[in-house]
């Protein structure tokens, strides 16, 4: 969410302007007191994201998360958008093996050859896949599982043990059957986390209500 500074262009909204008080709110626990961490929990995290660039990112930079901590990938994001032509999916698909072995030198990044070649392999399934369904949000967006499937509490033990749902295997099942690669259910779970397709702050997060409110492309 956006608001217009005086000093020109757009920066994202403060929590008073989004009705969170300006005292210290509650957060889940997992962000800890990294400011950019923090940062991504209040502003992004579990919000509905429609921009289909913006849902590309997210499963890429979960592809380059597998085994590594996301604090690890969110600290180096702003070098994979310049590595990855801020993931224009139709740019990063023309990407070709000498880009690959560019890529590999830049330190700004995760060096993961198998991890680089899933992210343009992953361009060129998102762009046939948006022919087919008119939008990657479209797509994805069916995965959403009804209430009754969810957690009556989310405490912080119940969304622990939240790894992987029937929604997610079905999800990674029809990427992986388009041709997508580093999307297995449990990858699959944290992007849905993440874009709101579920609601996962947990009960009693000042955040938890703000969830579902369409994040603008960065």
């Amino acid at each position: 969410m956006y608001y217009h500074s005086a000093a020109g262009g757009y920066r994202t909204a403060r929590p008073a302007d989004r009705g969170i008080p300006m005292t210290e709110p509650t957060r889940c626990w997992w962000c800890g007191t990294d400011p950019l961490y923090v940062r991504y929990h209040d502003e992004e995290w579990g919000r509905r994201v429609d921009d289909d660039r913006r849902l590309y990112e997210k499963i890429c930079l979960e592809g380059f998360q597998a085994g590594l901590s996301w604090i690890t990938i969110l600290r180096k994001r702003e070098h994979f958008r310049a590595a990855f032509h801020a993931f224009d999916f139709e740019r990063v698909a023309r990407m070709t093996s000498r880009d690959v072995e560019r890529l590999l030198l830049d330190v700004g990044i995760v060096r993961h050859r198998g991890k680089i070649e899933s992210a343009i392999n992953n361009a060129g399934r998102a762009v046939e896949l948006r022919e087919r369904h008119g939008s990657l949000a479209a797509f994805v967006y069916r995965f959403q599982p009804p209430s009754s499937a969810r957690p009556r509490r989310l405490t912080r033990e119940a969304v622990s043990a939240l790894t992987q749902t029937p929604e997610s295997v079905a999800l990674s099942r029809e990427l992986k059957a388009a041709g997508w690669t580093f999307v297995g259910p449990t990858t699959m779970y944290a992007f849905m986390q993440s874009v709101g397709v579920v609601n996962d702050h947990i009960d009693g997060c000042s955040f938890r209500t703000l969830s579902g409110v369409t994040a603008g492309r960065r």
